[in-house]
């Protein structure tokens, strides 16, 4: 079973936690325009883990936040979300560093 996903924003932030996994991802896609409206930022340091479903989710996040108009950095994020995309072909700049 896994784990839950819960978010939340402060000031620019967008700070996730739990596990990004297709399973549970429903509540976050449902609310994504408003919980990236005015991000500058999306922290992944307390996610424990991402799948193919989260990755996805991901790359929706920032790309609805440069719609939005900001130019969105990743922090806290593990190699393995690098490694993931990389295995999907996806380009280098797909993901901000």
């Amino acid at each position: 079973m896994s784990e839950s996903l819960s978010w939340m924003q402060t000031g620019d932030t967008l700070a996730l936690s739990g596990e990004l996994d297709q399973d549970v991802l429903l509540p976050l896609w449902e609310m994504r325009e408003e919980a990236v409206k005015g991000i500058t930022s999306i922290d992944l340091s307390r996610v424990s883990r991402v799948d193919t479903g989260g990755l996805a989710l991901l790359l929706h996040l920032i790309d609805l936040a440069k719609k939005q108009g900001n130019n969105v950095t990743l922090q806290g994020v593990n190699d393995k979300v690098y490694t993931l995309a990389k295995l999907y072909n996806l380009p280098a700049d797909v993901l901000p560093r």
